[in-house]
């Protein structure tokens, strides 16, 4: 392997533990931070993690230091010196963060009593996955000049990067991948099914490395496509496909740091009342499971967090896994899956998953909760008394049963107890319907007129009901942070829906930014592509082909 690293669990005196990574199902072990992020997804179909998650004993001194500077030092317990030196690891971030309008990147807003806003939109796209992307661009760009130096033409490392989107990931991916040299990038979307916005952030993008493909079909099309392509044997064989969706652990990792930057925030806001030690709680929009994940993650290094609340709308596997401990879609058809507005994207699935107000988090199946599943079931193993080989070996071995049961059975459990109180000590969860959305999006205007979102607004429902239950509990006072994932201009339909008959407002004066104003009038590069993924290969394939001739 690159950069050291041994697979499957051999000597790597440049890298710690946390800086080693396996594959939640058991086959990929030993592998270099380098390996995992080219690579996108392991070779049995998991999700990279790593071997150990590291503790942070002195992360209180982290206090006073800079969003930047605080992401050094997080991302450095994940990534040895000998792949990235601290210099090179600094200049990535402070490329990645000099994008964002705000100076602090991810700045933490008072809202009303102990519930605060982390505005995670400050970014070029205006939504929370800029913080994720924009880091990992500047990694592939970053490893891919070491890799070609000195090389020429063919023999040069060349990353295709193919994803699906339902709207924000591909402009955010297009955002931070756009004039990287050596680096083609391809997003699939829905014709017809994103909202106005996304669109056009997308297909005005007009540099030559990136290709926008409008898909006839909807937006499982789209990820059926991607899947189909990264299995293909044949473009396999010619190209080096990358991805940049959720599944690459870069992405959990950028977002792990925000976690510690809020917490370090709201002690600077209140230095008498919250002192560092004290416990907070999070609120989070939950789709695919990573954004949560990421605070776990945090709470795991050290960050006293007292409950990471999920935030689930009407598709609520995750919530029914709290509830419940079984895992299993019940998918939706017909009129019970319909809803959501054509405005802001809804995206037609034929799967069975309903169509809600807030789109991005319409998943019947979320990819990141393989993750937490195997350190629950590593907890479990070890519980036997066996060795840490043993453990993961069992960990891997029972992940790898349960999403077989979910792809062949359509779920699984109840999990055993243990489990599912070993993720209750660490989680709880909330389902928020559509009007309850958008009732919290007019109740926040009228109480404070502030604008949220409708994803955020499922996060601060769940916020206030977590608190209120915090309170019930004999447990009053203890501060909550709601995750902010989108600009609320993003999702016009459903604001405009839920604020309307409000006195005084008016969307293009309350919500509408400069940076929007005028995209339908920028010049647009979008191919449209049947639902065929064979057609899709070769597409790729003749326009990398172009981009290579054009790079000779």
């Amino acid at each position: 392997m690159s950069n050291g690293v041994v697979a499957n669990g051999g000597p790597a005196p440049t890298h710690t533990a946390s800086q080693r990574y396996l594959s939640t199902r058991g086959s990929d072990s030993g592998l270099s931070f380098e390996d995992v992020v080219l690579k996108g997804l392991a070779s049995d179909g998991g999700l990279y993690i790593p071997e150990e998650i590291p503790a942070a004993p002195e992360w209180e001194s982290w206090k006073d230091l800079s969003f930047v500077d605080l992401a050094f030092n997080v991302l450095s317990l994940y990534i040895s010196p000998s792949e990235i030196p601290a210099d090179d690891l600094k200049d990535i971030i402070c490329r990645s963060y000099s994008t964002f309008r705000s100076d602090q990147v991810t700045p933490l807003i008072p809202l009303q009593d102990n519930l605060y806003l982390l505005e995670l939109f400050h970014g070029p796209t205006f939504a929370f996955k800029d913080v994720a992307l924009q880091f990992l661009g500047n990694l592939f760009e970053y490893f891919l000049v070491r890799r070609n130096e000195g090389k020429t033409g063919r023999d040069r490392y060349h990353l295709t990067v193919v994803g699906a989107t339902s709207g924000d990931t591909g402009s955010a991916a297009i955002y931070g991948l756009r004039g990287k040299k050596d680096v083609s990038v391809f997003m699939l979307h829905p014709k017809g099914r994103v909202s106005p916005i996304q669109e056009l952030q997308m297909t005005t993008v007009l540099d030559a490395n990136v290709h926008n493909l409008a898909v006839t079909g909807n937006f499982d099309n789209c990820q059926d496509i991607v899947k189909a392509l990264f299995a293909d044997p044949d473009i396999n064989s010619t190209h080096k496909l990358g991805a940049v969706n959720s599944i690459n652990w870069a992405r959990i990792l950028a977002q792990t740091v925000y976690y510690f930057h809020s917490y370090f925030s709201l002690a600077r806001q209140h230095p008498g009342a919250f002192q560092i030690g004290d416990k907070v709680r999070f609120a989070v929009p939950s789709g695919n499971f990573g954004d949560i994940l990421a605070g776990y993650f945090a709470h795991r290094m050290g960050l006293p967090v007292d409950r990471l609340v999920i935030a689930t709308n009407e598709n609520d596997i995750l919530d029914r896994f709290w509830k419940t401990g079984r895992y299993e879609k019940q998918s939706a058809y017909g009129s019970a899956a319909e809803g959501g507005l054509e405005a802001d994207g809804v995206k037609a699935h034929e799967d069975g998953v309903k169509e809600t107000l807030s789109p991005a988090m319409d998943i019947l199946v979320s990819s990141n909760f393989e993750r937490l599943l195997w350190f629950l079931a590593y907890e479990f193993a070890s519980s036997a008394g066996m060795d840490d080989e043993w453990n993961k070996k069992q960990a891997s071995q029972e992940v790898a049963r349960w999403l077989s049961h979910l792809k062949n059975k359509g779920g699984f459990g109840p999990v055993y107890k243990d489990v599912l109180e070993a993720a209750r000590r660490s989680f709880e969860s909330e389902r928020v319907s559509d009007q309850e959305t958008l009732d919290a999006i007019r109740a926040m205007y009228k109480d404070v007129g502030y604008v949220l979102d409708p994803h955020t607004a499922v996060g601060v429902e769940a916020a206030k009901r977590s608190a209120a239950r915090s309170a019930g509990d004999g447990v009053p006072g203890v501060p909550i942070i709601s995750l902010s994932t989108a600009h609320p201009a993003k999702f016009a339909g459903a604001v405009t829906l839920a604020l309307q008959d409000e006195d005084g407002f008016e969307f293009d004066s309350k919500v509408l930014p400069p940076e929007f104003v005028g995209l339908d009038r920028k010049e647009k590069r979008v191919r449209d592509v049947a639902n065929d993924w064979m057609a899709v290969r070769d597409l790729v394939k003749d326009e990398v082909e172009e981009e290579l001739k054009g790079q000779r």
